[in-house]
């Protein structure tokens, strides 16, 4: 683990991943690690495979079936789902194009209560929490690998209980 406390940040994990089954192995650890409410940004660029790891994530959680329906919330900008561990709202924000929409689609009501999965969280500027995961995504050497990184900001460390995520 290495911690910048200047920047206020601790990464978690930084893993090179060969696949899909790879990410999504990670994504199960990750929902096995946390506890609600918390906020989870999903980084990276199209194709990177952040709908793959929110569908991997959600179908991990307590309370949910491993062939639970997870659609990309691209057109619906947010999906809901129970677990044991409480409400998931999966955003998708790319297409929203100023954050004052986040209202309408729950936001705060999601921070506050349950577990926020994020897509494209660059677009909620500054209503993106200051405490919070992200999960970095980005393309890796071959066609279907990744490189990923888990970087806590705030105290998000206090909602991550202590099991191994690698």
């Amino acid at each position: 683990m290495t911690t910048n406390t200047k920047a206020g940040h601790t990464v978690l994990l930084a893993k090179d991943l060969a696949d899909e089954t790879a990410t999504a192995a990670v994504a199960a650890k990750l929902a096995a690690a946390v506890r609600a409410p918390v906020f989870i940004a999903l980084a990276g660029d199209l194709g990177a495979g952040k709908t793959a790891f929110a569908r991997a994530f959600i179908r991990a959680l307590p309370g949910t079936r491993d062939d639970e329906d997870v659609p990309s919330p691209t057109f619906t900008l947010v999906q809901t789902y129970e677990s044991a561990k409480g409400p998931v709202w999966h955003f998708d924000l790319y297409r929203i194009d100023h954050s004052s929409e986040l209202q309408e689609l729950g936001w705060d009501e999601a921070i506050g209560e349950g577990i926020c999965l994020v897509e494209w969280p660059e677009k909620a500027g500054t209503a993106l929490p200051p405490t919070r995961i992200e999960v970095a995504l980005e393309m890796g050497a071959a066609p279907e690998a990744r490189r990923l990184t888990i970087t806590a900001f705030g105290n998000t460390l206090d909602d991550i209980e202590d099991k191994p995520l690698g």
